[in-house]
């Protein structure tokens, strides 16, 4: 089949490029800006990309266009010739779920937080096992050399996103998956340039539950409210909880970095791991939970964790000398933002920790979560928010005697290279971001010089 993929450049859409490719289709794409790590990705792997959305952009001899969700609504040139053309169209969940996943033991990770790290470590542990898992992974996985493989074995691990699929198709993606096995890590409101309430999202979730067969598995924490409340609304498959006893995690050590983790009060097996923070050990929970459910032993699970390399761009550090380690960190949530400077304080101790952040997913924009970020940075001792012009919301209530608001990118990166030089003791600085953040990450590496 030849395909052409409108927005090709995106995690999932170039994700969707490289497994199709695998699968033996002609790939092609167009996207409005094609560059490196994903073009490069694609290129290697023989697709062809074209620059820019026009009325050409489309082959003559296409058989099917996969259309992304961003930045593609009504009147792009090249979505205009696809529906002038009377070109089969389709969203790339959709395809994923008719053409790729309709025949796979599909292992679904959906949830505000957490989705791209547990996807990658289930990921890990059924590939240490000897199962060459598929997988489609929103991220780039450290111990995986792609961000998505098809896989040889009936397994396809997914990160499931409640986002929108299409401008034609407004139900959430994780819908066209079908899962056999879903881990649902947390449940909270985001994407409000979606959704409306909680309440809506919570509606999205009940449908999920309603696709996973009776011989299926869901699992999910003994103690999320809102996620009890879906499962409450109507649930016909296994249950399995994590953070009960169930499934446990003791820490061995307060930062979360050695785990030693029971299964209906008896010992399962320890993880010693690079990565911290009490989110991590309940990632880690619902991965041996999944895996359990795919047949891998709980101890074996346990030894591939103690291997987990962690995932780009969460807590990765990008830099490191005697005095001061920079992380590039995707927390994009106040819930994110606390619970990873948390687990780095549980790390460095009294060392110093400077936050800096861009509100950049549109729910920061819209400032949705205003009224708990101050509280969010609560475990680092200084913050620099940076205010981009798309921020719609006033955020001079952000500024205090250690949380300081920024306008102008320039002012920020000497703000920051200010901070690391009247330091006191090893600072730790750590930039939080889902977007680009206008180059800030290398730039203040460049601006620490030999700091």
């Amino acid at each position: 089949m030849r395909l052409h993929i409108l927005g090709i450049c995106g995690t999932l859409m170039g994700s969707i490029a490289l497994l199709a490719r695998e699968l033996g289709h002609e790939v092609t794409g167009t996207d409005e800006n094609v560059y490196p790590p994903m073009s490069t990705q694609l290129e290697d792997a023989g697709i062809d990309l074209d620059t820019g959305f026009s009325a050409n952009s489309v082959p003559a001899n296409v058989d099917m266009v996969i259309v992304g969700n961003a930045n593609l609504p009504r009147g792009n040139p090249a979505l205009e010739t696809v529906l002038s053309r009377n070109i089969p169209y389709t969203s790339g969940a959709e395809w994923l779920g008719r053409y790729l996943l309709s025949d796979r033991w599909v292992i679904a990770v959906a949830g505000t937080h957490g989705k791209t790290t547990t996807t990658s470590m289930i990921s890990w542990i059924l590939d240490n096992a000897g199962l060459n898992p598929g997988f489609l992974i929103g991220g780039v996985p450290e111990n995986f050399a792609r961000s998505s493989r098809l896989g040889s074995s009936p397994f396809f691990v997914i990160e499931a996103d409640e986002y929108d699929t299409s401008y034609f198709d407004r139900r959430s993606k994780f819908l066209h998956y079908r899962p056999r096995t879903l881990v649902l890590n947390n449940l909270e409101f985001d994407h409000a340039d979606i959704f409306t309430d909680l309440e809506a999202i919570k509606t999205q979730f009940h449908l999920l539950l309603r696709a996973v067969p009776r011989e299926g598995q869901i699992i999910y924490p003994v103690d999320d409210e809102n996620l009890i409340d879906v499962i409450d609304r109507g649930c016909w498959s296994e249950i399995v909880t994590i953070g009960g006893e169930d499934f446990k995690a003791y820490p061995l050590k307060k930062d979360f970095s050695h785990l030693r983790i029971t299964i209906s009060g008896s010992l399962a097996g320890e993880i010693e791991w690079p990565l911290t923070g009490a989110h991590n050990a309940r990632n880690a929970l619902s991965a041996i939970a999944a895996a359990r459910h795919a047949g891998v032993a709980a101890d074996i699970a346990c030894e591939a964790l103690s291997n987990f390399a962690g995932v780009k761009r969460r807590m990765e550090v990008i830099h490191t000398s005697d005095t001061v380690t920079v992380y590039d960190d995707f927390a994009h949530h106040p819930t994110e933002i606390s619970t990873t400077l948390s687990g780095l304080r549980a790390r460095v101790g009294e060392e110093q920790i400077l936050a800096v952040i861009e509100p950049a997913s549109h729910t920061m924009k819209k400032g949705t979560h205003e009224d708990t970020l101050l509280s969010s940075i609560a475990p680092a001792d200084k913050t620099l928010w940076f205010e981009p012009g798309s921020v719609n919301w006033n955020m001079a209530p952000l500024n205090t005697g250690t949380s300081h608001v920024v306008n102008d990118i320039d002012t920020l990166i000497s703000g920051v290279a200010t901070q690391a030089r009247e330091a006191q003791s090893p600072l730790h600085i750590v930039i939080m971001s889902n977007g680009s953040f206008q180059g800030a990450h290398q730039r203040i590496v460049e601006a620490l010089g030999n700091i």
